[in-house]
């Protein structure tokens, strides 16, 4: 059985066929899935950015479960395994896979992304090394946090963190949350987070930030804002991360960071956005 989504707001408990299992595949019990952002907009306009679900799609795709049954040629996991499952499945051959940059795998398989099936089902069939197996010590609750975790990861390697960059997050959603936690992994001295929400900001401060600034949505109020930045920081903001993506936030980022420093765009900001492009 899988949650199925028939239609805006539909979402229905319905019969799963699941694949052949191959001989370098496993299947899966299923034990923890996330809500991500992108299944709400699925769920609530049948599209994110340009994939569109054009017929029933079971959605998922944040996940972690128990293996089941082993293909014939697989040595690396055997029934009873905990693992956190990577969602896309990229062809291997491509030029952007052979350096390494496989998330760009134009003929990439991601769970839940039209027409690809999803995981939140009681099973499903997966490429064995795609399934990472978890230590004793992570639930399978975290396990499932592993893919929007490595977001924040990908983040700061692109970034380049390190023990002399402080950071800048424009966000304290859940990507700004765990972008926030992989940069202060990354070595990220000093770490500041904005955003508009008191409840969020209190989330940030209880899991490490330095300093949270609440601001406004108002396009007007970025220079006084800024100011507060850079006192919040008191130093300079070597790399920021936009983590909401609008236009408010990026002109925010670019105002703030310092000459030569960088602003990372992460996650799904708005398709067409003004921004200063002076700084």
């Amino acid at each position: 059985m899988a949650a199925w989504l028939l239609g805006i707001n539909t979402l229905e408990i319905q019969p799963f066929k699941l694949p052949p299992l191959g001989p370098h595949d496993v299947r899966v019990r299923m034990k923890a899935v996330g809500i991500c952002g992108s299944d709400v907009h699925y769920l609530k306009t049948l599209r994110c950015a340009d994939f569109i679900v054009k017929e029933p799609m079971v959605i998922g795709h944040e996940c972690a479960g128990i293996i089941e049954e082993v293909g014939s040629v697989v040595k690396s996991l055997v029934p009873g395994d905990r693992v956190a499952l990577e969602p896309g499945i990229s062809c291997w051959r491509c030029n952007l896979c052979k350096e390494g940059r496989y998330n760009l795998c134009p003929e990439m398989k991601f769970f839940a992304t039209p027409p690809v099936h999803g995981s939140l089902a009681n099973q499903v069939v997966h490429p064995a090394d795609l399934c990472f197996k978890l230590p004793d010590n992570v639930s399978l609750e975290e396990g499932a946090m592993c893919e929007p975790l490595s977001v924040g990861v990908h983040a700061c390697r692109r970034s380049n963190i390190g023990p002399e960059t402080n950071v800048l997050i424009m966000g304290a959603g859940p990507i700004g949350l765990v972008t926030m936690l992989a940069a202060r992994a990354f070595g990220a001295p000093r770490i500041v987070v904005v955003d508009v929400d008191d409840y969020r900001l209190s989330v940030a401060k209880d899991l490490g930030a330095d300093d949270t600034v609440k601001v406004s949505t108002n396009v007007q109020d970025v220079a006084e804002e800024v100011v507060k930045i850079h006192k919040a920081m008191g130093a300079e903001v070597d790399i920021s991360f936009d983590c909401a993506g609008f236009n408010k936030t990026m002109s925010t980022a670019l105002s703030a960071t310092r000459p030569g420093g960088k602003v990372c765009l992460v996650g799904m900001g708005h398709s067409e956005m003004t921004v200063p492009l002076t700084p």
